[in-house]
C-alpha cells in the first residue's frame, strides 16, 4: 500500500508509491551517450580554449593558464549571474526586481579526460572539496552575495554539456536561495522546540536503526533520506554537528572524498552509470544586521544531497509540491550496502 512520508526538516510529505515499486536492481541509467567529437576545451593543453584560471590547483613552477595543472577553476562561458555591477533593487507594480549580480564558477576537477567523478582518486576528490572551500571563503568576502551554491550535473539528462569531463559548478548569489531558506526555518522550528539539531537527532537515529544506512565511514555517514524524493537519493553529512562546510579540517576532508567516492562508485556500477546532480548545503554567509539569524551555528547542519536521475516530475508532481518516490528508501539502501565496489 502506498505510504506518505513527512521530511522532518521541511515538513513536506512525499508519498512512497510501493505499489509503482520496481525490484531495485532494475533501475538503471539510459544508455550510454555518444561524446562529442573534436576537441575538449577542459583538458591539459587546451587552456586557450576556456576563459583565464579563477583558481588553480598546480605546481608553483607551471605558469597560470598554461599545462601541468590537476584542478582549475573558471569562469563560465554562459553565466546565470554576472560578477560586473552593484546590487540595485527596484518595484514595477507589485513586482520586485534586482540586478543579475552574481558569480558562475566552473570547476574543472581534472586534467584528464574522465567523466564521472566515481573514476577520480580520493586524492583528486579531496582536491576538489578543498578548492569549493577556497572558493566559497573567497566568495564571502564580496559584500554583495549571500549564499553559494556548490552543485554538479552529471549526464545530459542531468543538464550537464555533452562533453564528458568531470566538472562541478559554484553560482554565489545576492540572495539566499529558496530551497535553502525552507531548511533553514524547519530545522529553526525543530531547534526551537526540542533545543537539539532535527539532522544530529537524524543521524543517531539511522545509526541505531541501520535501516536506511549505506556507508558509515569516519566522520561521515551516507543515508537514505526516509522521504527520499527520488529513488536512491542520497545524503552525506558529517556525524560531527557543523552549520559550515568551509570550517573541515584536513582529516574531514580526507574523509569526506572517500566517502564521497564510495557512493558515487556504488551508484555507477550498481545502476549502470546514471545521470545526477548533488548539492551541497551550508549555512549562508552571516552578517551581522537587524534581525540577524544568530541562531544557525546550533541548528543548522551541512550536508549533501545527491540525487540520481532515473525518473521523471510530472503533472501531479508539479500541481501539489508531492515527489512519488516508487522505491522505498528501505530497499534503496540496502541495495546499495550490497553493491560491491572493491
Amino acid at each position: 500500500m502506498p505510504e506518505l512520508r513527512k521530511d522532518p526538516v521541511l515538513g513536506r510529505w512525499v508519498i512512497i508509491a510501493t505499489e509503482r515499486a520496481k525490484r531495485p536492481d532494475t533501475y538503471t541509467g539510459p544508455a550510454v551517450e555518444e561524446p562529442v567529437e573534436g576537441l575538449c576545451p577542459f583538458c591539459e593543453g587546451n587552456e586557450s580554449k576556456t576563459p583565464p584560471e579563477i583558481y588553480a590547483i598546480r605546481p608553483k613552477y607551471t605558469p597560470p593558464n598554461r599545462p601541468g595543472w590537476d584542478l582549475r577553476v573558471i569562469s563560465s562561458v554562459a553565466p546565470f549571474l554576472r560578477i560586473e555591477g552593484e546590487i540595485e533593487r527596484r518595484g514595477r507594480g507589485v513586482y520586485d526586481l534586482m540586478s543579475g549580480v552574481g558569480a558562475h564558477e566552473v570547476v574543472v576537477e581534472t586534467s584528464q579526460h574522465i567523466a564521472n567523478m566515481a573514476d577520480l582518486s580520493e586524492g583528486q576528490i579531496t582536491n576538489v572539496i578543498n578548492c569549493y572551500i577556497s572558493r566559497i571563503l573567497d566568495l564571502e568576502r564580496d559584500g554583495r552575495f549571500k549564499y553559494v551554491l556548490v552543485f554538479k550535473n552529471y549526464g545530459w539528462i542531468a543538464g550537464a554539456g555533452k562533453i564528458k569531463h568531470s566538472r562541478s559548478q559554484l553560482i554565489a548569489t545576492p540572495v539566499n536561495p529558496k530551497r535553502v531558506k525552507e531548511e533553514l526555518v524547519g530545522a529553526k522550528q525543530y531547534y526551537d522546540y526540542h533545543e537539539r539539531c532535527v539532522f544530529c537527532d537524524l543521524i543517531k537515529q539511522e545509526l541505531e536503526s541501520k535501516d536506511r544506512l549505506i556507508l558509515d565511514i569516519g566522520g561521515f555517514i551516507a543515508v537514505a533520506p526516509f522521504a527520499s524524493k527520488f529513488p536512491f537519493e542520497v545524503w552525506i553529512l558529517p556525524k560531527k554537528h557543523s552549520a559550515d562546510f568551509t570550517t573541515l579540517n584536513a582529516e574531514d576532508r580526507t574523509g569526506l572524498a572517500v566517502i564521497m567516492k564510495k557512493v558515487l562508485a556504488k551508484l555507477k556500477k550498481g545502476l549502470n552509470d546514471p545521470p545526477y546532480n548533488y548539492v551541497f548545503h551550508t549555512a549562508p554567509f552571516r552578517r551581522s544586521k537587524v534581525g540577524y539569524w544568530k541562531s544557525i551555528d546550533h541548528d543548522f547542519h551541512w550536508h549533501i544531497e545527491i540525487m540520481p536521475r532515473l525518473t521523471r516530475v510530472a503533472g501531479f508532481e508539479w500541481g501539489t509540491g508531492f515527489y512519488i518516490c516508487p522505491l522505498p528508501p528501505e530497499s534503496a539502501a540496502q541495495f546499495l550496502r550490497e553493491v560491491n565496489i572493491d
